[in-house]
């Protein structure tokens, strides 16, 4: 998602929504400009994380993502990862990640333009703490488990109400060990203080966006 403001013109912070589509756990990193090499720094920050392996990756069709830098950190390990995309034209392939993208960056962050390259460190350090931990252990989501079309309607059907967490949790493909982390993540956690340290991480974020709209236009930024 681009923090772009009204313009796509120049430089500026992108986010990255990652979710695995059957727990619904959720993932978002900033980077600087798109660049190739700070999605694959990225997606590794997000790999060393999680509780659980790979096992397929599925992107959009942006350049960020189709290029041999990310391909090569997915085919060149003991265990290659199957790499796919979205066919073009068809955003409702990453449905699940778009839904993310309003609920889990632009609700947090909003609309303005994120112009100073000193932004992506404290909300990587705010999306990849408080953010994760919040989100995927104490927000519980539906996720529909049927459609079909009855008498000229289209029914959709949703399970019960669970955190992306218990789904792991109460999912046979996830190994012992990995379940043990996630209990041990989940019990050193306080809900209302994630959400203190939450806000106090968003209002700093919230001053350098400010301070960077009250700078002359023309003025130096930082590289």
């Amino acid at each position: 998602m681009a923090h772009c403001g009204q313009t796509m013109q120049g430089a500026f912070v992108w986010s990255l929504t990652f979710t695995d589509v059957w727990s619904g756990w959720t993932e978002n990193r900033a980077v600087w400009n798109r660049s190739a090499r700070g999605v694959v720094e990225a997606i590794g920050d997000i790999e060393r994380s999680l509780a659980f392996p790979i096992e397929g990756f599925d992107s959009d069709n942006g350049a960020e993502f189709l290029n041999h830098q990310l391909f090569r950190y997915f085919r060149d390990r003991p265990a290659p990862i199957c790499f796919t995309r979205s066919r073009p034209h068809r955003k409702n392939d990453n449905a699940r990640v778009e839904q993310k993208q309003w609920t889990r960056v632009r609700q947090l962050l909003g609309c303005d333009r994120f112009e100073d390259r000193r932004l992506v460190a404290p909300i990587n350090d705010l999306t990849s703490q408080e953010g994760r931990a919040l989100r995927n252990h104490f927000l519980p989501t539906m996720q529909r488990v049927s459609k079909s079309r009855e008498e000229g309607r289209l029914r959709r059907r949703h399970g019960l109400p669970q955190t992306p967490c218990e789904r792991l949790l109460a999912s046979p493909q996830v190994l012992d060990e990995d379940k043990e982390q996630l209990r041990r993540e989940f019990s050193a956690l306080d809900p209302f203080d994630l959400q203190a340290r939450l806000e106090a991480k968003l209002k700093k974020i919230v001053r350098l966006v400010r301070r960077q709209t009250q700078m002359p236009r023309g003025a130096p930024k930082a590289a």
